[in-house]
């Protein structure tokens, strides 16, 4: 009752799976499925990449549209509500004895129903998932533009360049990438993301507190009008949002962590995600109330242009910003990967082969790029 699937062996499953081998294969080729050899540090780093986004340099900025009191309030409520609710899927993930709700659709289905429960995920996930890699895109190429033009400002050799080809360099490193078939190949990936995103988080606030606090900075809300302050404060709010988000790949990273009846995969994942938002506290709170502190309301909405110096500790933050987003961006197009190709194999009858996941990835980093 309480043996789980195990990865890669048919013949490990528990007795009353009764699908066929050939669904069995299905599973073992498609991503999310594929493997189950995760380790709790895994849980950590994916969880770290998934949520310590460029987003973070944006921190400082939400907090001159909050204020200290409301900025201060929401980090911490948001901060303790998305760790609880991560928690809260965390446990559902094998709620039901024998089952592993893989797939964020899963679990929806199991609540809602087969077709509502599709309905009501799928859309959204896709609509975050394809987003976030469609942000990623465009502020990977933002970073590669900015390394460029700091490392170029006092020399005649290097010429203007479009932002659009600084976002072609960064999507031919995600064509090949994108060839990496499951969440643990992409592990040492994720590792150098979550590291990189620790880095210029640190180099943010750091080269804030070596700045030190601006003559007469300005603590009010950036707007003068209701209207504005209206405005900018619903801004704010979804600034954090946007920086807390990370739960729509949550079911997809445990998926890959093995479990048995005496060794739940929660265990290993909920150790990971420990790590992992005390991780995201130690950059983002930093980062946020230390940018503030610095700049007031005159900071920029992201705060390593208010920093601009020294110029060579910048250049080195953005070329961190673009590894970081490197390894975000295959994290969240995973779990679309996997619905993808299920769609392809499952409904559409397609073989499954590399040559099908070369065509589809590839279609999908391509069409993220022309968007």
């Amino acid at each position: 009752m309480g043996t789980r699937a195990v990865g890669n062996h048919p013949n490990l499953l528990p007795k009353h799976d009764r699908r066929s081998v050939e669904e069995q294969k299905i599973d073992n080729w498609l991503p999310i499925t594929a493997s189950r050899n995760g380790k709790w540090w895994y849980s950590a780093f994916h969880n770290v990449t998934a949520m310590v986004g460029a987003g973070v340099l944006t921190l400082p900025y939400a907090m001159s549209e909050l204020g200290w009191g409301p900025g201060i309030a929401v980090m911490a409520m948001s901060w303790i509500l998305t760790l609880y609710t991560l928690w809260q899927m965390v446990e559902m993930h094998e709620m039901v004895p024998g089952k592993r709700f893989d797939r964020y659709h899963e679990l929806g289905q199991y609540a809602f129903g087969e077709t509502h429960g599709l309905w009501i995920v799928v859309p959204q996930q896709l609509l975050v998932e394809v987003s976030l890699d469609i942000v990623y895109m465009i502020t990977g190429g933002k970073s590669l533009k900015m390394f460029h033009d700091l490392i170029c400002k006092d020399s005649n050799k290097c010429k203007d360049m479009k932002l659009s080809y600084f976002i072609m360099i960064f999507a031919s490193a995600q064509f090949v990438l994108s060839q990496l078939p499951n969440f643990d190949s992409i592990a040492t990936i994720s590792l150098a993301a979550a590291l990189m995103s620790i880095c210029y988080s640190t180099i943010a606030w750091g080269a804030a507190v070596g700045k030190g606090k601006e003559e007469n900075v300005d603590y009010s809300l950036r707007a003068t009008t209701t209207p504005g302050m209206v405005f900018g404060f619903l801004g704010g709010l979804g600034q954090l949002a946007f920086s807390f988000s990370s739960h729509n790949v949550v079911l997809e990273i445990q998926a890959s962590i093995p479990s048995t009846a005496e060794k739940p995969s929660k265990q290993a994942m909920w150790k990971g995600v420990v790590v992992a938002y005390t991780i995201v506290a130690l950059c983002y709170f930093p980062v946020a109330f230390v940018g503030y502190w610095a700049f007031g309301n005159s900071v920029d909405d992201d705060i390593l242009i208010t920093l601009n110096r020294p110029k060579w500790l910048i250049a080195t933050a953005n070329m961190m910003v673009v590894v970081h987003v490197i390894g975000s961006y295959q994290v969240y197009a995973m779990p679309v990967f996997d619905m993808m190709e299920m769609v392809l194999v499952r409904k559409m009858r397609f073989s499954p082969s590399w040559k099908l996941r070369l065509v589809s990835r590839s279609l999908f980093v391509g069409n993220a790029f022309i968007i």
